[in-house]
């Protein structure tokens, strides 16, 4: 996104660097270095005039990065976490394209039940289809949590069908807090312990319809990023929940085994994160940048050398901060 950006705005790029650190191998096409650096961890483009102690020579005055007006410059910074954004819409499209619109399959097939819960007492299993509840026949999954929440406590019997055999098991509904995504109480009420099977069907799509699909799921996981920042800031999600680059192998390397659609997904998520993050308002961050150039732009002048300085040793102290965190909590998490 940068590099586009800059290509299109007339400024020479010195360098196109995947990851960070001593170069790797690298070649010189034109006026432009294109490397692969060591630690695979991200990437940069460098361009002309984008330190303020670069050398800029008369001639190339007009292709350096601080002489350009500060709207091409806040386009070019913004371009890299929007070219995140976008990466994440083509891979749900990817999808959606071929694989079909995933459609949660509404039966009543337990997909979980819960460790000591009233289900799990009971003999309850995941797999377990139940057929009827007190006698009251179950198609859908809103028919089994009805007739659980509206048991008053009272024991209720199940009905269910187990590889083919048909047995009679008697719960004892318990009054559980009912929780969102962020593990926040929503309402307390009779339940058993069961979730629904989480089987999804995909229908096929027409390529216009998979590519609206591909900006919907982005936006969904740009809501819940931007939500799972601020109920961390609200200590309503605990800061070892946060995970680094151990906890992201891990968890690519269960989705792989899951299956490639699964895979997709998590790289779509892992974009819409970076893109996110690197939005927000820290100094040495693109969004810190676009901070700067926004204050410009409404005072008519480039923020002082010095502010600018001070910001960078704060950003660049926070960013420190929260990936010792974010490692400290993989290795915790390795060590359990």
């Amino acid at each position: 996104g940068h590099f586009i950006l800059a290509k299109l705005f007339n400024i020479k790029v010195l360098k196109f660097s995947i990851g960070f650190g001593p170069k790797l191998i690298g070649r010189q096409y034109g006026e432009t270095e294109y490397v692969v650096s060591a630690f695979p961890l991200g990437g940069f483009v460098k361009m002309l005039g984008e330190q303020g102690d670069d050398e800029v020579t008369d001639e190339e005055a007009n292709r350096s990065f601080a002489k350009k007006p500060v709207w091409q410059r806040f386009l070019i910074v913004a371009a890299g976490p929007v070219s995140n954004l976008l990466f994440a819409v083509f891979l749900f499209f990817m999808i959606f394209a071929i694989a079909g619109l995933p459609t949660p399959v509404d039966n009543t097939v337990i997909g979980t039940v819960s460790a000591d819960s009233p289900a799990q007492k009971a003999g309850l299993q995941a797999g377990d289809m139940i057929l009827s509840i007190n006698g009251k026949e179950t198609v859908k999954w809103l028919e089994v949590a009805d007739l659980i929440s509206n048991s008053a406590g009272a024991p209720v019997v199940l009905v269910i069908d187990r590889q083919g055999e048909r047995l009679e098991i008697t719960g004892q509904p318990e009054i559980t807090p009912s929780r969102n995504l962020f593990g926040e109480e929503i309402e307390k009420r009779y339940m058993l312990g069961i979730s629904l099977s989480e089987k999804v069907t995909y229908e096929k799509v027409s390529l216009w319809r998979a590519i609206k699909a591909g900006f919907s799921q982005t936006w969904t996981f740009i809501y819940l990023t931007i939500m799972g920042i601020v109920k961390m800031i609200q200590a309503v999600i605990p800061a070892s929940e946060l995970g680094g680059p151990i906890m992201i192998a891990q968890l690519a390397g269960k989705q792989m085994e899951a299956g490639w659609i699964n895979l997709v997904y998590f790289m779509g998520l892992i974009s819409v994160n970076l893109g996110i993050l690197n939005l927000l308002p820290i100094p040495v961050l693109d969004g810190g940048h676009l901070l700067f150039y926004l204050v410009e732009l409404f005072k008519g002048a480039p923020v002082s050398a010095t502010t600018e300085m001070l910001g960078q040793r704060i950003g660049v102290a926070l960013i420190v901060a929260l990936m010792a965190l974010a490692i400290y909590n993989d290795l915790i998490r390795l060590a359990g």
